[in-house]
């Protein structure tokens, strides 16, 4: 599938304007990565990528990752999010 909008190839500007990152991680959950610091932090742009790709959620801030209601949100949203949770919710099953 095409790309859509490449965070990659934009501004640190823009990279952190939270309306042209929704817009990217909706096309392309992995676009992620390239999203500012701050809006990695972002519960929902980080759900709206998960949404769209679960390993998306490997470039989550790592503190977002560690909470578990997160985590179980975004497994909801995505099952193969599970994957790359790094909190150990395999073992509840």
């Amino acid at each position: 599938g095409h790309n859509g909008f490449a965070l990659e190839y934009v501004s640190e500007d823009l990279r952190a304007d939270r309306e042209v990152v929704l817009e990217a991680v909706k096309q392309n959950g992995c676009a992620l990565e390239f999203a500012s610091e701050g809006l990695r932090a972002n519960k929902e742009i980080v759900l709206e990528a998960v949404m769209q790709d679960g390993s998306a959620l490997e470039h989550a801030r790592e503190g977002l990752c560690a909470e578990r209601e997160f985590v179980l949100e975004a497994v909801r949203k995505n099952g193969s999010a599970l994957e790359y949770a790094t909190l150990d919710l395999q073992a509840d099953k």
